[in-house]
């Protein structure tokens, strides 16, 4: 890797979270669809290299969809919300060992759906609502605060 990407990619955590954002869309073309910082900086550090030294070769690409074909996943057919609520099962609960990433207040918050429950910092949730008060103090929708609810949801 060269010197001045290398330098790039370091200094990606000295930027501002606005700073990441708008590099982003610079990059990309679009804004980006998780407003995660590490989730922001991974994905640029790997832009950044890909415009450096080339993408996936068309083979690997081809051989990447091939697989994701077989295991049930059309990205280019599917719209964002509907790929997004993949994790998500008829009866409207989250797939058991889903894992859903939220940045509060600077820190970032990763639950993970067990059979009976929720698993966060260590402890176990009966829902995604006392999960989402665990976090933020104050009693709020679950679905709502980890964006799983959708215009349909009452």
């Amino acid at each position: 890797m060269t010197n001045s990407i290398l330098k790039q990619i370091t200094n990606l955590n000295k930027l501002s979270h606005d700073e990441l954002k708008s590099m982003y869309t610079t990059l990309h073309g679009s804004e980006p669809s998780a407003y995660n910082r590490d989730f922001i900086i991974k994905r640029l550090a790997y832009r950044l290299q890909e415009i450096a030294f080339g993408g996936l070769s068309e083979r690997t690409q081809q051989k990447l969809d091939a697989e994701l074909a077989l295991q049930g996943f059309d990205d280019n057919a599917m719209p964002k919300r509907r790929r997004r609520q993949k994790e998500i099962t008829k009866n409207g609960h989250p797939m058991i060992g889903s894992v859903f990433i939220r940045e509060w207040h600077g820190q970032l918050n990763e639950v993970t759906t067990l059979r009976d429950g929720f698993e966060f910092n260590g402890r176990k949730y009966q829902s995604l609502t006392a999960v989402a008060k665990a976090i933020t103090g104050q009693h709020m929708s679950g679905k709502a605060f980890f964006g799983l609810k959708t215009k349909g949801d009452k």
